[in-house]
């Protein structure tokens, strides 16, 4: 079983794979313009000093994301070697 969380729950540095994004409408289309659809990896670049918004590396660009739009997009975080994978927050 894998472990998936929001894009918003992202560490500064991890990467992520997008399993399925949750909202509808303009937003969606939006999201989907920038590139973010399932099986996109993404890094989480910056977090600015109050939490929001996230800068994201997506398919080559940096793109800045507002916590009420990443909190609908569901990832499945990659660990790297030795990391502890019973928590995203660590």
């Amino acid at each position: 079983m894998s472990i998936q969380c929001t894009l918003n729950e992202i560490k500064e540095g991890q990467q992520c794979i997008v399993k399925t994004i949750l909202t509808r409408g303009a937003m969606r289309r939006r999201l989907l313009d920038l590139g973010i659809i399932s099986g996109t990896r993404i890094e989480c670049r910056q977090k600015s000093p109050y939490g929001d918004p996230v800068a994201f590396l997506i398919r080559g660009a940096v793109i800045a994301l507002r916590n009420e739009d990443s909190v609908n997009i569901i990832v499945e975080p990659l660990f790297e070697r030795g990391d502890a994978k019973n928590g995203i927050n660590q």
